[in-house]
């Protein structure tokens, strides 16, 4: 139980890591959390105009939920963790990004972790539902519509292709199940925007995030 906790730390640790932030400094490009919807993930990082570091972003966000959760499989097939740690791992990621540490616990909306989770927990299961996020998001042109869906799709994903195509522990299938609720429960607003057809397209523009603002 002591070392599950600790590798929990360690993920929610890693899933603090705030890419969005990072990557827009390291590029010259306005902090993420003071333009467009405010959100520190990569749709938002991409309303600076800048496709090579919302791309980054995402790589990153995706990249510390897969990391976090293949390095806590291998720990348990070598015996230093119980294989029900996985799952608690694969789920402190994921609120590490969107309760950060780093950033005062205002972080993102988890869609890009999340989906490294689910990649790491199974290549199909994760392809899946990036397909089903990639679909929507090209015909409708929303990201939040888009992670909604694959929100909701990824759990009966899971469980469809239990025994069939993967072989998922049932504590796992809970753990995608919360991190779908949560990536939900985190599109709160986004929700109502659309509702009202407030909501905006991928790639739209923000004025003044292309750069810094002087100081």
């Amino acid at each position: 139980m002591i070392l599950a906790l600790f590798a929990a730390a360690l993920a929610y640790l890693l899933g603090s890591l705030p890419f969005a932030v990072l990557v827009s400094r390291g590029m010259g490009l306005a902090d993420p959390r003071s333009y467009g919807s405010g959100n520190p993930g990569a749709t938002n990082v991409l309303r600076s105009g800048s496709k090579a570091a919302a791309a980054l972003t995402l790589l990153l966000d995706g990249g510390k939920g897969w990391l976090a959760v293949w390095l806590a499989q291998r720990a348990a097939q070598a015996g230093w963790l119980e294989s029900a740690a996985v799952p608690l791992v694969a789920l402190a990621v994921v609120l590490g990004h969107m309760w950060p540490l780093f950033l005062r616990f205002r972080g993102g909306k988890g869609v890009a972790t999340a989906a490294g989770v689910l990649l790491a927990a199974n290549p199909w299961l994760g392809l899946a539902t990036v397909v089903t996020w990639l679909i929507v998001a090209l015909f409708f042109r929303y990201s939040s519509l888009a992670a909604l869906a694959a929100a909701v799709f990824a759990p009966f994903y899971a469980l469809l292709g239990q025994d069939l195509i993967w072989s998922l522990q049932p504590a796992m299938v809970v753990a995608l199940g919360a991190i779908s609720l949560l990536v939900i429960w985190r599109h709160q607003r986004n929700i109502r925007k659309l509702l009202r057809g407030e909501e905006s397209r991928i790639g739209s523009k923000t004025p003044g995030a292309q750069r810094k603002p002087p100081r």
